[in-house]
């Protein structure tokens, strides 16, 4: 384990908390469940580019509509602005600790390969969707490349690539709708139906010894196109590092202009863009299967500003309950907060903790080489599990809160990073 001698201070204290990111985090844990439960539905045949059944009730149809215009490829550019915003949080408060710029720098590599381990054996062991590899690998390589890059930089590489991404689209929607002239049963459209559409062979596989073998494949892919090929993630990290020198969500406050005009516009076209996908499911706006592909990039590119709208709307939020604090500063979040604001903290503050046992509490239960139960549930009881799954992580971080510990994935990763600290003055002898 790495000694840390060199290091004036370790990782960030209760007291030193604002409210905005942890609350920001807690919630988005709850969006993060119901947008990952789908994939369990492995009994169910799904549209094309999409995670939902085409199949069931009317409240299922519904259900599944509303996370595709609120929940899908949206949470994911939410919690990668938030991954970002806290790699500059951690830089900052190192620095005005006195750590130098190359042992912070250093020490926000060692965390970004770290997550990108993690995020391997939560995989291998319960779920092909891992995000943290995918922050990880886009931590490394955005860290690499423009964490000295002044802001402007920052914000010209965000356009860039939010042009590229854009033009891509543009292009996707083109060529769909050249293909929805072809006929369903064109070979050119068969083949582009059976190469799109979620890979559930992890879920639905028996063996768990061969489940692990489809989740890594999945995971590999998904690593490097959700963390660098698709742009969202990358283009996140460089405004949430703009942001970060900002302080803008820890002093939401002096920021309200702008998080308003983020939160409307990023909601509105968040929300628009996945409209014509949620209507063609509830068969409103029917769309050959052949061309129904395009959602996807459509959802891409309008998840970025519908997850910059989560962002703001969230430190909006933040600032709501930080207004509410009276007298002087207490450790205790739920005499400070009340209690509904203090748990999301609570779970905020443990967001490694609660994203792995979220897959702890679906994965057994549901795939196919556990109990199996995703077979059996529709997109309306699915998304009454991902409620409760998240319930309970609440109950858990509260329960750590209240008892003053910290997230056992919190302890561990804090102790591969910081490795065993040594005072200045005994590093001396």
């Amino acid at each position: 384990m790495p000694e840390t001698a060199a290091l004036p201070r370790g990782p960030v204290q209760a007291a030193e908390r604002s409210p905005a990111p942890d609350l920001a985090r807690g919630l988005m844990l709850l969006l993060i469940a119901v947008a990952n439960t789908p994939y369990y539905l492995w009994g169910s045949e799904t549209g094309v580019a999409s995670s939902h059944p085409v199949d069931g009730t009317v409240v299922d149809r519904v259900a599944a509509s509303l996370v595709i215009v609120l929940v899908d490829l949206r949470t994911y550019p939410m919690f990668a602005f938030l991954f970002g915003y806290g790699m500059m949080q951690l830089y900052n408060r190192q620095r005005a600790a006195g750590t130098t710029h190359e042992q912070a720098r250093r020490l926000l590599q060692r965390r970004n390969g770290l997550l990108l381990a993690f995020g391997l054996v939560h995989a291998a062991l319960l779920w092909m969707g891992d995000v943290l590899g995918a922050y990880g690998l886009a931590g490394l390589l955005v860290v690499w490349l423009f964490f000295e890059a002044r802001d402007r930089t920052l914000i010209v590489w965000t356009s860039v690539l939010g042009g590229l991404l854009t033009v891509g689209t543009l292009l996707a929607v083109v060529g769909s709708a050249f293909l929805a002239t072809l006929p369903a049963d064109d070979p050119a459209a068969r083949e582009l139906v059976k190469s799109f559409g979620p890979d559930t062979g992890a879920m639905s596989e028996p063996s768990y010894v061969a489940s692990v073998v489809e989740r890594l494949v999945f995971w590999v892919l998904g690593t490097v196109g959700q963390g660098v090929l698709m742009l969202v993630v990358p283009m996140m990290l460089l405004l949430a590092f703009w942001a970060g020198r900002r302080r803008i969500l820890e002093h939401p406050g002096d920021h309200l202009p702008l998080l308003r005009r983020v939160a409307v516009v990023g909601l509105a076209v968040g929300w628009l863009g996945p409209l014509p996908a949620a209507l063609d499911h509830l068969s409103v706006l029917p769309v050959p299967e052949h061309a129904a592909w395009v959602f996807l990039p459509v959802q891409i590119v309008t998840g970025f500003f519908g997850g910059l709208g989560y962002v703001a709307l969230f430190g909006l939020v933040g600032h709501r309950v930080a207004l509410r604090r009276t007298g002087a500063p207490s450790r205790d979040l739920f005499a400070t907060d009340g209690w509904f604001a203090g748990a999301i903290q609570a779970v905020g503050k443990r967001s490694l903790t609660s994203y792995l046992l979220q897959s702890v509490l679906c994965a057994p239960v549901l795939a196919a080489w556990g109990l199996g139960l995703g077979q059996h549930l529709g997109s309306f009881t699915m998304l009454l599990y991902a409620v409760a799954v998240w319930g309970v992580t609440v109950l858990f971080a509260v329960w750590l809160e209240r008892t003053g510990r910290r997230g056992p994935a919190e302890v561990a990763l804090r102790r591969l990073v910081y490795g065993r600290r040594i005072s200045p003055s005994s590093s001396r002898g």
